[in-house]
């Protein structure tokens, strides 16, 4: 349509959303399944908020705060070694080691393609 300004969403894109929801719910799992009550209501619930505050402040595609490029791969990765030990410590390695594989390949291709 003439006027209308849609964003290219690419394949890459789509896995990197997936990947997020896949953490958040990951952090949720674990803060409900893993530890006793009340600790099991304030990480089940907190986790997933403090990934999400920390999406949204610096790699959101529209992010408050702009960070260098490398500063912003080291914030992804954190996120992603939490989620990937969660599952460790939830007994899934295989699934922690899955995640992290796919979640640090997009991360890499979608940074080069970003410094190209």
């Amino acid at each position: 349509m003439p006027g209308v300004d849609r964003p290219n969403v690419t394949v890459l894109d789509v896995i990197r959303a997936i990947v997020l929801v896949v953490a958040i719910a990951t952090l949720a799992l674990w803060g409900f399944a893993t530890w006793p009550m009340p600790w099991n209501i304030v990480l089940g619930i907190g986790a997933p908020v403090v990934v999400l505050l920390v999406w949204a402040l610096f790699l959101s595609p529209k992010a408050v705060l702009r960070l260098h490029p490398f500063l912003r791969a080291a914030v992804e990765l954190l996120i992603y070694v939490g989620v990937t030990i969660a599952w460790w410590l939830m007994d899934q390695p295989f699934i922690g080691l899955a995640f992290a594989v796919v979640a640090v390949g997009a991360g890499v291709v979608s940074g080069r393609r970003n410094l190209s």
